[in-house]
């Protein structure tokens, strides 16, 4: 199982577990709430949709994955497409990370 595969099956038992949110905002929310512990990011986010995310995920510290397209990590989670979903869960995120272990990965 490529890296990819193991991280969305891993989002997506998140988002069924209500561990994750989906979407610019809803994770931009977590970050200000203090409850984000991991974004990952759509290798084929808009500049709009990297704009809103990628400088405040770098100036808090948090971790971004940037990986699959907005399609694989919007089936992930249930939806069509989605530029970012954010992991709340630190278990969950240790899981993530673990998958891509020095791969694609920015702000740690």
């Amino acid at each position: 199982m490529t890296d990819d595969k193991a991280a969305l099956r891993l989002i997506g038992l998140g988002a069924r577990g209500r561990l994750v949110v989906v979407g610019v905002d809803r994770t931009r929310d977590a970050v200000f709430k203090g409850t984000l512990r991991l974004a990952i990011v759509a290798a084929d986010a808009s500049p709009n949709s990297r704009d809103k995310i990628v400088p405040l995920l770098q100036g808090r510290s948090i971790t971004m994955i940037e990986t699959a397209s907005a399609d694989e990590l919007g089936r992930a989670v249930g939806r069509t497409t989605t530029a970012v979903v954010g992991v709340l869960d630190a278990k969950l995120a240790r899981g993530v990370r673990a998958t891509y272990r020095g791969q694609g990965e920015l702000g740690e």
